[in-house]
């Protein structure tokens, strides 16, 4: 099982640069999506208009599939305020962008919970794009256009101070330290489990020993 310091730590480069409201926000969804069992990975963060320029030639005048359709200076990676997403695969290493996955096993798609989530977060979604979907891409422009962006135009203050409002009533509380939730859980869950006569009763000293572990920030072990 992943540990959410690794999830994060994996993510942790690509969110450098990002405006600092975009990379508090992509946090808040990597932790909110732990918490359901599923592990979000930041793929793309900013990206110069260089090496945006060099995206665009892919497919074009350079091998490989046409991924975009942005020029330098007209994708929001340009400017900060776009991430792109993967989902881990159990072995921590491997990705996937499978938009069907159910990983969690709660018989919904992985990539719509994450897109629900960053939906509720503040960001918007490629995938309702009409067209040249990208399901990978998240956004979050305050308000503003590309244009306005390249032009040199910024959020407003009070745009700003709404959208943080909306990211901290989505964040996930970690309150409890790690190894509390261990004391506690080897202390008194540990022998509630050995003497627990029935299925039912070791269920749920198994739920409880994983809602405190998730509480601090480690990763389910009951299914």
């Amino acid at each position: 099982m992943l540990t959410l310091d690794y999830v994060k730590g994996k993510s942790a480069a690509r969110l450098k640069n990002l405006h600092p409201l975009v990379a508090e926000a992509a946090e808040v969804l990597i932790d909110r999506c732990y918490s359901i069992g599923i592990y979000v990975l930041i793929t793309q963060g900013l990206r110069t208009y260089a090496e945006q320029n060099a995206l665009y030639a892919q497919g074009r005048t350079k091998p490989g599939i046409i991924v975009t359709n942005a020029k330098g200076g007209e994708s929001n990676h340009n400017f900060g305020v776009a991430i792109d997403f993967a989902l881990f695969l159990p072995n921590g290493k491997d990705v996937t962008w499978d938009t069907l996955k159910d990983g969690n096993l709660d018989y919904l798609p992985d990539w719509s919970q994450v897109v629900d989530e960053a939906k509720q977060i503040g960001f918007t979604w490629g995938g309702d794009w009409k067209s040249f979907k990208d399901l990978p891409h998240l956004e979050m422009l305050f308000g503003l256009t590309t244009a306005q962006y390249r032009a040199g135009q910024r959020p407003t203050s009070g745009v700003l101070a709404a959208v943080q409002n909306k990211i901290n009533a989505r964040k996930v509380a970690l309150t409890l330290k790690k190894d509390d939730a261990n004391a506690i859980i080897n202390k008194f869950l540990k022998p509630a489990y050995a003497v627990a006569e029935t299925t039912t009763q070791r269920k749920e000293v198994g739920r409880l020993a994983d809602e405190l572990r998730v509480a601090s920030g480690q990763p389910k072990q009951n299914s």
